[in-house]
């Protein structure tokens, strides 16, 4: 099997996991993207070595995963902005608290 060029790659780290994103060449001159999901783990001899997932992705499927990953993500924030507006909304406020009490929610930091 013959290994494709690797024009551009970026490395995110992310707690445990490391994502790769990749862009590789076609026979064709062509582009694609190769997503991987890189996490550490160690067996009962205390050695470790690497689970990794990988997504290939081409061309034409970019503006649907992307329009796909945009919306999946939108949802998340809305639920996390309904779940904070709720805790914060059941918590009982003392009589101080309700005359001056304002709550900025930062949906970056969520």
């Amino acid at each position: 099997m013959e290994k494709r060029e690797e024009v551009f790659s970026k490395a995110v780290r992310a707690g445990k996991r490391t994502y790769f994103f990749d862009v590789k060449t076609t026979r064709g001159n062509d582009y694609y993207l190769t997503i991987t999901e890189s996490k550490k783990r160690f067996d009962e001899n205390g050695d470790f070595h690497f689970d990794k997932h990988k997504i290939f992705l081409y061309k034409e499927d970019f503006e649907k995963f992307t329009d796909g990953f945009e919306e999946s993500i939108a949802f998340i924030k809305e639920a996390l902005k309904d779940a904070v507006v709720e805790k914060i909304s059941s918590k009982p406020l003392s009589e101080k608290d309700n005359q001056a009490n304002t709550v900025d929610v930062d949906f970056d930091d969520l």
